[in-house]
């Protein structure tokens, strides 16, 4: 069913289908200047799913998205796309070959070329008529009809971010590979445009992997999360999965920050200040790390029960109040996140309880 969307967009459902193709890196070992870049990386992702390679700078996910475009050769492993070879030592199939759109951070838009006509420059395969037919579909699904006639330069950030979308998704490609795509939108544009993007994807039933170095875009946008670690998946699932059992201690601070509490296990529990958490899975007297995730992982009230504690910081964040609790025995205040409360203030001696089945433990080393 076709329904309005946002707006300066067009009508949801009205985005022409891919045929979603097969993407699988086999062991893919790139180097660069004599370093490894990518380490037997592996991941295949099935028809119409979204993936999202999250990692930071470095790691490896830029480097994954040039050798599925085929800009980049392989050292090692293989690249395969609907079970054919792409990409292997020795064996590189150019880009044109591939079946794949691009979307590029800084968009890489034709500044000669007016709104329309860099959309069709993906669609020369096509007969004319088809060609502008296609086009056209394109830019209206993205609010640009009315602006075919101008040139980038022309367009907002935004409006040039959509142009981009509509010139990769307009030849209905197989896979759709988009590296650090709202990156250079300013903060109050990015969630619509982030919104209506993954709309499109859904609606092609496009294969896509998206390059990003943002936690929550990655969580939002993807079907799976993979997150790369020195050239290598350090974890990949769901978001969910990902969020609430990360494979280490690294991996959770990736995703937010961490109140950081060191312990012991005794008796298959670890005490801190704030009481004591279930530590199943590891041995007596084994040292652990106990995690504590501002939002969800203690709570804070004005009255107890709880574990004593002082508010010495507090900033509003529209809704959200930030606080900071300094607890006897912890070396650094605890970080909290809850709905606002007009009642809690710098200064203010609360009570706080941890939520055991939100705080994560880890062996350390």
């Amino acid at each position: 069913m076709v329904e309005k969307s946002s707006s300066d967009w067009g009508l949801r459902g009205t985005t022409g289908v891919s045929f979603a193709a097969t993407l699988e890196f086999d062991a893919v070992e790139v180097k660069l200047g004599g370093r490894v870049v990518l380490d037997r990386f592996s991941l295949a992702l099935k028809p119409g799913e979204i993936v999202c390679l999250l990692g930071e700078s470095g790691s490896g996910k830029s480097t994954a998205l040039r050798v599925a475009a085929g800009i980049q050769p392989v050292h090692a492993g293989a690249v395969r796309i609907n079970d054919e070879i792409v990409s292997a030592p020795g064996l590189t199939m150019p880009p044109d070959r591939r079946g794949i759109g691009l979307m590029f951070q800084d968009f890489a838009l034709f500044p000669h070329l007016t709104v329309l006509q860099n959309v069709l420059f993906g669609l020369r395969q096509l007969g004319r008529t088809a060609a502008l037919a296609q086009a056209r579909a394109a830019l209206r699904r993205v609010g640009l009809a009315d602006r075919e006639a101008d040139y980038p330069h022309r367009l907002s950030g935004g409006q040039q971010q959509r142009l981009a979308l509509a010139r990769s998704v307009a030849p209905r490609p197989g896979v759709l590979l988009l590296d650090e795509p709202f990156s250079s939108l300013d903060a109050r544009l990015r969630e619509t445009v982030r919104e209506e993007t993954l709309a499109v994807l859904r609606e092609t039933h496009v294969t896509s992997l998206i390059v990003t170095h943002d936690p929550e875009e990655a969580m939002v946008l993807g079907d799976r999360v993979a997150l790369l670690r020195h050239g290598r998946i350090a974890q990949i699932g769901t978001a969910a999965e990902i969020y609430r059992r990360p494979v280490d201690l690294n991996a959770a601070r990736f995703f937010s920050p961490l109140s950081e509490i060191d312990s012991v296990v005794s008796r298959g529990r670890a005490d801190t200040p704030l009481g004591s958490v279930p530590t199943p899975g590891l041995a007596e007297g084994a040292p652990v790390t106990i995690a504590i995730r501002p939002a969800g992982g203690a709570a804070m009230a004005v009255g107890g029960p709880g574990t004593p504690g002082r508010i010495v910081s507090k900033r509003d964040a529209i809704g959200t109040d930030i606080c900071e609790v300094m607890v006897d025995g912890l070396d650094a205040p605890l970080g909290l996140r809850q709905p606002s409360d007009a009642a809690l203030r710098v200064g203010q001696d609360v009570f706080v309880t941890l939520n055991p089945e939100h705080v994560l433990v880890f062996a350390r080393d």
